[in-house]
């Protein structure tokens, strides 16, 4: 976990300016969801994303 959070924070929280919570809550389901569930590569998986990896080992 140290190491997702550490990723979120970098790539993405770092330089974003949220005016309430629920805004940034949204932003950051949208980053797992979209981004980093789906596309980002991931060293554990071979440097694949995960839809890459799933789609591979199915």
């Amino acid at each position: 976990m140290k190491s997702f959070y550490r990723t979120l924070k970098r790539e993405f929280v770092q330089d974003a300016n949220y005016d309430n919570p629920e805004q940034a809550r949204m932003d950051i389901f949208k980053y797992i969801e979209l981004y980093y569930n789906t596309k980002r590569i991931h060293s554990t998986l071979g440097w694949l994303s995960p839809a890459q990896f799933e789609s591979q080992n199915s």
